[in-house]
């Protein structure tokens, strides 16, 4: 495990409205905040408050109107599209509270994909997914297809896809909203042994503010403004 600690995104000054007929909503102002190797953060607030967007900004899959993304020292302005997804890739795992996996391949195969985009040969990519399958207990589940597993499996082989590649980071958007308490709290567990086993930095956008709580530092998003608890 690599315990070298550095900034993996870095957001600065960051803003983002968007304009609905002749009206410009603003939905982030001058947003600050550092993300460091094996940091844990939750992101709690209303619905509607921009935490998704945020999430968005600080993975490199939307722009801020103003201010500064950098991604692993990248800024992100800076980048083609080609260049953003490679550090993507190679940086960045993304969990969402659906688990958008694809239908028509198994849970291997969709856990294996990130690593064959990233050049690894199909033997060895078959080994390292079938490895963090494990680690997420779905040994037995491995040439299942989605429609064949439980919500909870759905969500942990997704858990598995973002972490197959040992990214710096995990973004993930309400990751447990659509499961049972029972089911979630394990999924979370999941999180966080995988995060201090591999060191990889999770930012989780929540909320539940037990399971924020039991995360290193809690940031509050309120009228556009990112507040830290404490």
């Amino acid at each position: 495990m690599n315990n070298e600690v550095k900034t993996v995104i870095s957001c600065k000054d960051v803003s983002k409205s968007y304009v609905q007929g002749d009206v410009e909503i603003s939905v982030l102002d001058k947003i600050n905040i550092d993300i460091t190797s094996g940091m844990r953060v939750a992101i709690v607030g209303m619905s509607g408050a921009g935490k998704s967007t945020l999430l968005h900004l600080m993975g490199g899959l939307d722009q801020p109107n103003d201010g500064r993304v950098a991604i692993d020292g990248q800024e992100v302005s800076a980048l083609n599209e080609n260049k953003l997804g490679r550090l993507r890739n190679r940086t960045l795992g993304f969990v969402y509270q659906f688990h958008h996996l694809l239908p028509e391949f198994t849970a291997l195969e969709n856990v294996l994909m990130p690593l064959l985009i990233a050049g690894i040969s199909r033997p060895q990519a078959d080994v390292q997914a079938s490895k963090i399958l494990e680690q997420a207990g779905l040994q037995h589940r491995l040439h299942h297809k989605p429609s064949e597993l439980s919500g909870g499996e759905r969500q942990r082989a997704a858990i598995a896809r973002a972490l197959v590649t040992s990214p710096d980071c995990v973004l993930a958007d309400e990751p447990t909203g659509n499961l049972d308490n029972k089911t979630a709290d394990k999924v979370y567990g999941l999180f966080l042994e995988l995060n201090a086993e591999l060191n990889t930095s999770l930012v989780m956008v929540t909320h539940d503010e037990q399971i924020a709580s039991q995360m290193d530092q809690v940031w509050h998003l309120r009228d556009g403004q990112l507040l830290q608890s404490g």
